[in-house]
């Protein structure tokens, strides 16, 4: 599942990283523009996903990318991959690691190198 929280209205990365999956022949679920991290987890749970991606630009990732995750595990969905994708500040990105965040993906990232990554954790 692919996710764009907050106020963010930039989803072209967000929709290339879909596009990418699918043609990896992942099943893929664009939530869309401007979703509370309650609807992110809310649809996580109801389409079963195996992984969440959170793609944000907005500079609030501190902020609701730990609400994803700690909503997850109070829905009993712990087992739930979270990664994101964004222009993440590197010490943002090992805090966020640190709370339960799988990966972070910065400007440069190729969708190969995201494909690569959720294959192997799929296979864990």
């Amino acid at each position: 599942m692919i996710a764009k929280p907050g106020l963010d209205g930039h989803d072209r990365g967000a929709k290339i990283i879909a596009r990418a999956l699918r043609d990896a022949g992942m099943e893929v679920i664009y939530t869309g523009l401007h979703q509370t991290p309650e609807q992110i987890v809310e649809t996580a749970i109801q389409e079963d996903a195996d992984a969440v991606g959170v793609s944000i630009l907005s500079g609030a990732h501190m902020t609701l990318v730990p609400r994803i995750v700690d909503g997850l595990r109070a829905n009993g969905a712990d087992d739930v991959l979270v990664v994101v994708g964004g222009t993440i500040p590197p010490d943002d990105a090992d805090e966020l690691k640190a709370n339960g965040v799988g990966a972070v993906f910065g400007p440069g990232a190729t969708t190969g190198e995201i494909v690569d990554f959720l294959r192997g954790a799929a296979t864990v």
